[in-house]
């Protein structure tokens, strides 16, 4: 008989991965993917892989989502900025864990479909905004985490500048396409790496402090 996938897949999925944060499994276990994802996409939403978006976007594989998120060590009362909505799944996950999330997305149509699928999931305290993630969304800061969901070779300064010292920042570094996923924390000075999360590969994060789309 063959076994229909579900949200436990992927903490299963998640715990394989090495991620013990009792809160953050929880998360994914009560926090539908399958609403998070293109309607073609349904059947699929609980296996372990990225799923297609618009625009050559991809959401990023849920055990990963899941590293990336628990190596922030999120405990409940941070304000969150979050770069490349998607759908909304890990800003879903992230409101769940955190007192605040503000995420941004480039893409008009991506937005909207993150705001409608946060509202009918009833998540009031994340703001998806419209705008280059590069540049963060200063008018909110300081942040104590930012979580970087596309590839560049460094972090954006402007993303630097809005954490708050003693803030997590995680992102892939690399040229899009192969990746290490690293995590720093805001010193007085700039930022101190603090650890590989994993390799991986992204699609590469565009705007003033990224690639260039022209």
């Amino acid at each position: 008989m063959r076994h229909e996938s579900s949200p436990e897949d992927l903490v299963r999925a998640a715990r394989a991965a090495g991620v013990t944060d009792e809160r953050l499994l929880e998360a994914v276990r009560v926090t539908p993917r399958a609403e998070f994802v293109p309607a073609e996409h349904v059947a699929s939403a609980y296996r372990d892989r990225p799923v297609p978006l618009p625009h050559d976007q991809v959401t990023t594989q849920p055990s990963l989502v899941a590293m990336m998120v628990s190596a922030i060590g999120l405990t409940g009362g941070e304000r969150v900025l979050e770069i490349g909505t998607g759908y909304g799944w890990q800003t879903a996950l992230l409101a769940r864990l955190a007192a605040s999330v503000v995420s941004v997305e480039r893409w008009p149509d991506l937005v909207e479909e993150a705001r409608r699928r946060l509202v009918v999931r009833g998540i009031e305290n994340a703001e998806v905004v419209l705008g280059d993630g590069t540049l963060g969304v200063p008018a909110r800061a300081p942040y104590d985490a930012v979580i970087v969901c596309a590839a560049f070779t460094e972090v954006p300064q402007p993303l630097v500048t809005q954490l708050r010292t003693g803030g997590r920042l995680v992102q892939p570094i690399g040229p899009g396409g192969h990746e290490r996923v690293e995590l720093y924390e805001r010193r007085g000075h700039g930022l101190v790496h603090r650890a590989t999360v994993t390799s991986a590969c992204f699609v590469r994060l565009y705007g003033a402090h990224g690639y260039d789309e022209r």
